[in-house]
């Protein structure tokens, strides 16, 4: 049950009403009347601008328009006050059986309670796509959390989502790879070895070695290059991406789709691609102007082949082909795309490291010109992570050798800890990660005061269970049984308010992209029944259980398992356990 989405219909129905009686234009757009949570409680249940974004179009008065609606409004029993405040704001307070029924809800159908149908076709999902070149780091691990509930909230949603990771297995970071591997294979092998400048240093690529000579022996030391480089990268490719993949389970992410960048060139989908855009007349051969300010080391002022994604809203051309005559990364990413486009999907997210912003205007308007203007790219710039250990920077990782991988950090706080906190922070926005913070059992710490919100509402079920044994506590006889209508106290409200805000919340985070939104509501649901939980401590008669009340009882347990199920359904979303104990 989604109250903002009953109330927004009753809005518009009331404009209809004032339109038949002839107190408004026929016709009028309706796209953006809104029902939403007034910005101060106090206020009443729900707002809507109505007035204020039909006045113009009707003619009329703002403030004029919102005491017509507040007076059709009125007559509605389910609306219990209508008031109109500053320029034409219409806040409403429901009667209280609203919430009731919310509860209801909740109670009877609590897999569906929250989620919402979302109009759209399927929607394809890029995140990870770490380089195979080593263990991912903490930064990779914020992009995948967020891909990851961003994929869960679109589903809830009523979206179609295919998750998938992009292999960059076809640059020259797989040939450096390649030569770092070679390297601890000599190691394994006692011979002597050099991790030169320009290769990569971590110990991680010493199991890569050992497998080289478990498998090869010395055979591949009396080889050239040219011979060894395709062996010896196939394997660490392989086994860089099983620990990645391992790393992935760990934090509870996977893929529908591993898709490899060298298929595309390896099945002529490139090629492809750069005949039909000439074809299109989307490319041709010419000069660029020099970037402004300092010139990148590789810019070259040369004729070279371009494509015209200025007409689609590039800030320049951009180069599809190299000086030497292979494919730049860019040809590569849009025939990507292109075959994305061509699987089905006409809503593409692509969820990237803060510094692939200069990637975004380019991508969009390839994926305009490729798909003639059927498909849209949204990407998602995730921030930097700044990880700190009580307020101190940690610098360095043991295996890795140069940055902190994601593994370590697995290890010491957990799966959960990662997972919520990366997301109870915008992914724009850069994060501070205290190992030391997200292991406290404290209010300031946000996944263990959610997390123990579930825990202490099982608790109280458990409470229950040993007050009244032989009663049926059920959701399902709680339904038939407890008198909400008890429920009156002010904590009690506040929790049936924020219970009957989710679908909305929930809703609205899926058409923003916004997953730390659900993250945030969660945090207010928790704080919601930890104060109601402390009150009763001083109040006895507010205790969720009493022993002498079973009406109040009832009513109490009713609102606590609809309020655990809802924190249940959204820690689910974030991809984060609703514990039954927490010790």
């Amino acid at each position: 049950m989604n109250i903002f989405a009953l109330f927004e219909a009753r809005v518009r129905e009331a404009v209809e009403a004032l339109t038949r009686a002839g107190q408004l234009p026929d016709g009028l757009d309706l796209g953006r009347v809104v029902v939403e949570p007034p910005r101060d409680p106090s206020h009443g249940d729900l707002a809507t601008n109505a007035a204020l974004v039909l006045a113009k179009e009707a003619r009329t008065n703002p403030k004029a328009l919102g005491e017509a609606l507040a007076a059709e409004l009125r007559a509605d029993p389910r609306i219990a006050e209508v008031s109109v405040a500053g320029p034409g704001f219409i806040n409403l307070r429901l009667a209280p059986e609203i919430f009731q029924a919310v509860l209801r809800s909740a109670l009877t159908e609590p897999e569906r309670f929250g989620r919402a149908q979302l109009s759209g076709g399927p929607i394809n999902v890029e995140y990870v796509s770490a380089n195979p070149t080593g263990p991912m780091h903490v930064g990779h691990g914020r992009g995948a959390v967020f891909g990851d509930a961003l994929c869960n909230l679109l589903v809830a949603a009523g979206r179609q989502v295919m998750r998938e990771y992009y292999i960059n297995d076809a640059g020259a970071q797989v040939d450096v790879l390649a030569r770092s591997a070679f390297q601890r294979y000599r190691e394994a092998l006692g011979e002597p070895f050099a991790i030169a400048e320009g290769l990569y240093p971590g110990d991680y690529l010493k199991p890569v070695g050992a497998k080289l000579a478990e498998r090869h022996g010395r055979a591949l030391l009396d080889q050239p290059e040219a011979e060894w480089l395709p062996v010896v990268r196939e394997i660490a490719l392989g086994m860089m991406m099983d620990m990645i993949r391992a790393d992935l389970e760990a934090i509870g992410i996977r893929h529908d789709v591993f898709f490899s960048e060298r298929t595309l060139q390896q099945s002529g989908a490139v090629k492809a691609l750069l005949q039909e855009l000439r074809e299109k007349g989307l490319v041709y051969e010419g000069r660029l102007p020099p970037p402004k300010g300092q010139l990148p080391e590789d810019w070259e002022d040369r004729e070279q082949t371009l494509f015209r994604t200025r007409e689609f809203g590039d800030d320049s051309d951009r180069p599809l082909l190299k000086s030497d005559g292979s494919y730049t990364y860019f040809a590569s990413d849009i025939a990507y795309h292109r075959a994305k486009y061509l699987a089905g999907a006409t809503e593409l997210i692509d969820v990237l490291g803060a510094d692939h912003g200069g990637y975004v205007k380019r991508m969009q308007a390839a994926v305009r010109a490729v798909s003639d203007g059927k498909a849209t790219l949204d990407v998602k710039l995730c921030q930097l992570v700044r990880l700190l250990r009580a307020g101190e920077p940690v610098k360095m990782s043991k295996r890795a050798g140069e940055f902190v991988t994601l593994r370590d950090v697995i290890d010491e706080v957990g799966r959960d800890a990662i997972r919520f906190m990366m997301l109870y922070r915008k992914n724009d926005a850069t994060l501070d990660f205290d190992l030391a913070k997200v292991v406290e059992q404290s209010k300031d710490n946000p996944v263990f005061y959610v997390q123990y919100a579930h825990a202490r509402a099982r608790s109280v079920q458990r409470q229950a269970r040993e007050a009244f044994p032989d009663a049926d506590l059920s959701a399902g006889a709680l339904v038939q049984d407890a008198d909400l209508g008890l429920l009156t106290d002010s904590g009690e409200i506040e929790m049936m308010r924020l219970i009957a805000q989710y679908p909305r919340v929930l809703e609205s985070a899926a058409v923003a992209h916004e997953p730390h939104r659900i993250a945030f509501h969660l945090y207010e649901l928790a704080s919601a029944l930890h104060s109601f939980w402390n009150k009763g401590k001083d109040l006895p008669q507010l205790r969720f259980v009493n022993a002498t009340d079973r009406k109040s009882t009832w009513a109490r347990l009713a609102l606590v398992e609809a309020l655990r199920s809802t924190l249940a359904t959204g820690l689910a979303v974030l991809g984060v356990t609703a514990p039954d104990e927490m010790r």
